[in-house]
């Protein structure tokens, strides 16, 4: 049925439906309740800030009077030990002349004359301060009110308020931000009887509080005014800049609802996009959203789901292409450590049962000199078997990186005697190690960087020409020591150089093989200094045919080990 149907309002719509329902009336109506919270709140400070002036001059002035009481009974007590009249006049000139708004301190014989001081004091506007001698004299102190005033209303520079403060009889003693019309309204409210020594709250008007604190020792009254400048400063202004706020927090919604659904709209048109090129069979569409603060988490999600499905198979394939690579490096790890075993487990086995099988024959006689050399034999084969089987058990605890090294300061030079005397060297080729006897001591473990150079050496005399010389320099630089084990060969192509640190690579191929070697020894070699967080480098040229660098720390304890 047609009055059935209603209108589907699209989203732009709803939104400004929603805003004005959710967002204006209830600010409307929260603003309102803000503005009397908040005149309510500045009513009270202002009350409170009054009171709190009213104490705090009234503090000043018990304060002034009891510190001037104070200094007059101590030059009442000096003066007992000075005998002459004349001294004592001079005394109290000179005491006088150091305090401040002091203008004289005199010595009064009788109570009439004091009275006559004070009441020419108070028409001068001027205060009285004493205390009695005896029973006839007094010590009387004359003091300027304006000075009194400055030191009181010293702290109260900045603030509005007008203060007053009204002697016995209701003559105006001091005043802060005085004006005569006010003074007089405010006189006109002032309650006729006066409640002592507590700050009292007067006048009608709710938002200018008006307090008083009527003291009885001194007897004055204190008055504090809040002028209708400070109510419009504290209630009115703070009224617009609420208004304020909320206009302009107003605009803000506004502006950010624009802009939310203008981004929400965009999105949502390449959602369709992204739907309408997987229905025509385009299954690599990504949706590329334009992602703001304003995109939704869901059209995020929907997007990231799609772009994930869409992307499954190329994920699959690449997962594929990475496993038939992974698969051939397994292959090929296989091949060479088979390759390995067949031509470095082999031949060291062969002979260790060759020489033994020869030992255990009764059917000859065998000298001496023959039985020691294949005893020797046999010992060769199977210390090469030993080191062999410790180069492969190394290589899990390289590529786990849970190689353990003992670090300790190590003297290098027993080091490299240790290493010449362990090194394989059947061609007898001369290995000169340059390096002083007071050569720093390094960071490191002695029995890996045996391991080392022993391998490094080794190398070394094996791949090098006849007849040419090995040799190990070593330098110190900055704070680390720098070794150098080099000899004559050819010089190695930079592309065969660089893989020279991988497993089972060998300067000679496997058809070609003229040397014995697992091809492990520079990857262990590698492994083991940068465990001992130090810096290996090859390099190949003319001047040097086959160059490793060994880079380590210099130890902090340079003692001999």
């Amino acid at each position: 049925m047609n009055f059935a149907k209603f209108k589907r309002f699209k989203i732009v719509e709803q939104i400004g439906i929603v805003f004005f329902f959710a967002v204006l009336i209830p600010m409307c109506v929260s603003g309102f309740i803000i503005n009397n919270i908040n005149q309510q709140s500045m009513r009270y400070q202002l009350r409170e800030s009054a009171i709190l002036i009213a104490n705090m001059v009234s503090d000043e002035i018990d304060f002034f009077s009891n510190s001037i009481n104070n200094t007059l009974e101590q030059i009442a007590f000096s003066l007992k030990f000075i005998p002459s009249q004349s001294q004592k006049i001079n005394y109290l000139k000179n005491i006088s002349a150091n305090f401040d708004n002091c203008e004289k301190i005199e010595i009064v014989n009788s109570k009439e004359e004091f009275e006559k001081i004070h009441a020419f004091n108070t028409q001068e506007n001027k205060a009285t301060v004493s205390i009695p001698l005896d029973d006839k004299s007094f010590l009387v102190a004359t003091y300027s009110i304006q000075g009194l005033k400055d030191e009181l209303f010293k702290s109260l520079q900045d603030d509005g308020r007008q203060i007053y403060v009204l002697a016995n009889g209701g003559k105006l003693i001091a005043s802060h931000n005085y004006t005569e019309n006010v003074f007089e309204e405010t006189l006109s409210l002032l309650p006729k009887k006066l409640k002592e020594n507590r700050a009292i709250i007067f006048g009608d008007v709710k938002n200018q509080p008006l307090v008083y604190v009527h003291k009885n020792n001194p007897e004055i009254t204190i008055i504090v005014n809040t002028t209708e400048k400070i109510t419009e400063n504290a209630i009115n202004k703070n009224r617009a800049k609420i208004i304020l706020a909320f206009v302009i927090a107003t605009l803000m919604i506004i502006v950010i609802t624009a802009l939310y659904t203008f981004y929400l709209y965009i999105n949502i048109r390449q959602l369709f996009k992204g739907i309408i090129a997987i229905s025509k069979g385009n299954y690599e569409r990504q949706i590329r959203l334009l992602t703001t603060a304003f995109t939704p988490h869901e059209i995020v999600f929907l997007a990231f789901e799609f772009n994930r499905m869409a992307g499954e198979i190329h994920k699959s394939y690449l997962q594929l292409k990475q496993n038939n690579i992974e698969l051939k490096q397994l292959n090929e790890f296989r091949s060479n450590l088979i390759d390995t075993v067949s031509h470095e487990l082999r031949t060291p086995l062969t002979s260790i049962q060759g020489y033994t099988s020869r030992l255990m024959r009764q059917d000859i006689v065998i000298d001496e000199e023959t039985k020691q050399k294949s005893l020797r034999i046999i010992k060769e084969q199977s210390e090469r078997l030993k080191r062999l089987i410790e180069d492969l058990l190394t290589i899990p605890d390289i590529e786990g990186m849970r190689l353990r090294t003992n670090i300790e300061s190590v003297w290098l030079p027993e080091v490299m005697e240790t290493a010449k005397m362990l090194v394989k060297n059947k061609d007898n080729k001369e290995i000169i190690i340059n390096m002083q006897e007071n050569f720093p001591n390094v960071s490191g473990d002695k029995n890996r960087l045996e391991q080392v150079f022993v391998n490094l050496i080794e190398n070394a005399v094996k791949y090098s020409y006849p007849e040419t010389k090995i040799v190990v320099d070593a330098i110190v630089d900055g704070d680390k020591a720098r070794i150098f084990v080099k000899n004559d060969c050819d010089v190695i192509p930079p592309k065969k150089l660089q893989t020279l640190f991988e497993k089972f690579i060998r300067l000679d191929d496997n058809t070609t093989r003229t040397t014995r070697g697992t091809g492990l020894g520079l990857f262990i070699v590698k492994g083991l200094i940068e465990a001992m967080k130090g810096e290996i480098k090859l390099s190949s040229d003319e001047n040097c045919g086959f160059c490793v660098e060994v880079e380590l720390q210099l130890a902090t304890d340079e003692a001999v080990v």
